[in-house]
């Protein structure tokens, strides 16, 4: 629905990628229709991401704000690092034009976590700088511990074995990570080095900054909400997830699918309740010809019915499902080359079952759909959900971890048939999260947070 401007004005200035810029998107939403003001700076190619927003908001509520970015090649070193600096030496300068055009009216900006120089910005212009993290606040947690405490391992040096631990004994339930599973950049770098000492200053600018808006909801991560105002200082962190389309709504969150969505829809009434795996392994992670092979064999041995999503530059999975994989499931198989609906997939009553990297997007659209996680992550903060989901919700089953703990075919066969029994307990756990995300945003935990964030924008 339309929204009527109170006065108060924000700059939303997202990370670009799909998985960062989709939850923000869907906060501006909540933000437009409880009377605020919104500029979204963007870059152009990420335009057409804006399409489901512009069409039900229009200027003056919703302005945009596109400045582009220099492209760099994909294969560029720190390529997260190179592109951060990037966007600070090509959008400062026209934001402070920006803000300095646009007066007092404007109250804050909230950006993405990686964008952590927008603190100075914020400062330098006299607004707020909230921080809007597309990550849960137990992976937050956990990035505050590496880049403020700086855990050191055998005695200061860095461990002969990946398998060494490292203990989090200040975190809730004191979790511990093998040396492999700590964020690439923590684990390649040490003080002393400019990329490391750079993103350091990224984690220590949020932790500094006027205020957190994280995608998740008190029931999901309470313990973790609590530790984060405990880190920061104050009370200044608010929970609006799970950030979510409307469940009316069925433009093409995050572009165009590649398959269309009444196809997919249409395959799926066709099968029973909670009877269809539906695997995805998220935008970005592409997956080795190894686990590629699992994955594709186990599907097939398991006699499941399934979705399968592939990123159409996998090419790993690509070369397994060529050879005529597709004929020979086509009675249980669904494959999606590309872009798929992934909310509204998991929310039809035939998927029962959702094989995941455990990006953070991921988690809160599987655990809203109230269906049983399969989790295997890949890297970054995914080793942490994962551990949230399995070990400390029981709403998911573990069955691989990167490229170290690769499941044999024939037992993720066996996982994934009995991940389909409607009386586990992991699916009674998922139900109740499911449940307690709905109580969140219908009257619930997070819309009082989002109401006591409007508020202490507008005072």
């Amino acid at each position: 629905m339309a929204s009527t401007s109170t006065g108060a004005h924000v700059l939303v200035y997202p990370y670009p990628s799909s998985g960062h810029i989709i939850p923000l998107l869907d906060l501006t939403r909540r933000l437009l229709t409880r009377g605020l003001t919104v500029t979204l700076l963007v870059t152009p190619t990420d335009l057409p991401l804006l399409q489901p927003l512009t069409s039900a908001h229009s200027p003056p509520s919703l302005q945009t704000l596109a400045i582009p970015t220099p492209d760099f090649p994909l294969s560029t070193p720190n390529r997260l690092i190179v592109g951060i600096k990037t966007m600070r030496e090509h959008h400062e300068p026209a934001l402070i034009q920006w803000f300095q055009s646009h007066g007092s009216s404007v109250v804050a900006i909230v950006s993405d976590f990686f964008l952590g120089w927008t603190r100075d910005l914020a400062e330098r212009v006299g607004v707020k700088r909230i921080v809007f993290s597309p990550s849960g606040a137990c992976g937050q947690s956990l990035s505050f511990a590496l880049w403020r405490d700086l855990p050191k391992i055998n005695g200061g040096d860095k461990p002969d074995d990946v398998d060494s631990p490292v203990e989090f004994p200040g975190l809730p339930n004191s979790p511990i990570y093998p040396w492999w599973q700590i964020p690439q950049l923590y684990r390649n770098g040490e003080e002393g080095d400019a990329i490391w000492e750079f993103y350091r200053g990224v984690n220590l600018a949020n932790i500094a900054s006027w205020g957190f808006v994280f995608n998740s909801y008190s029931k999901l991560e309470g313990i973790y909400l609590d530790h984060v105002k405990k880190v920061v200082g104050h009370d200044r962190v608010w929970a609006a997830g799970p950030l979510l389309p409307d469940r009316r709504d069925t433009s093409d969150r995050g572009g165009p699918n590649s398959m269309p969505r009444h196809e997919i829809m249409t395959w799926l009434d066709s099968r029973n309740d909670d009877s269809v795996v539906y695997v995805c392994f998220g935008s970005r992670v592409t997956l080795t010809s190894v686990q590629a092979e699992v994955l594709t064999t186990a599907l097939e041995q398991s006699g499941v019915h399934f979705v399968l999503s592939v990123r159409v530059s996998d090419d790993q999975v690509r070369n397994v499902i060529r050879n005529g994989y597709e004929e020979r499931v086509s009675d249980k198989g669904l494959v999606i080359r590309g872009w798929a609906p992934q909310v509204a997939i998991l929310g039809h009553r035939a998927v029962g079952t959702f094989l995941t990297h455990c990006g953070w997007n991921s988690v809160m659209e599987g655990l809203s759909a109230g269906i049983v996680m399969l989790t295997w992550p890949m890297a970054s903060d995914q080793f942490t959900n994962a551990k949230l989901v399995v070990d400390h919700l029981g709403a998911g089953i573990r069955v691989g971890e990167g490229t170290r703990v690769i499941p044999e075919p024939d037992e993720l066969a066996r996982v994934l048939v009995g991940s389909l029994e409607p009386s586990g307990l992991e699916r009674v756990r998922a139900k109740e999260m499911s449940d307690a995300a709905k109580e969140a945003v219908e009257g619930g935990s997070s819309e009082k947070d989002l109401d006591e964030l409007v508020k202490s924008l507008m005072s």
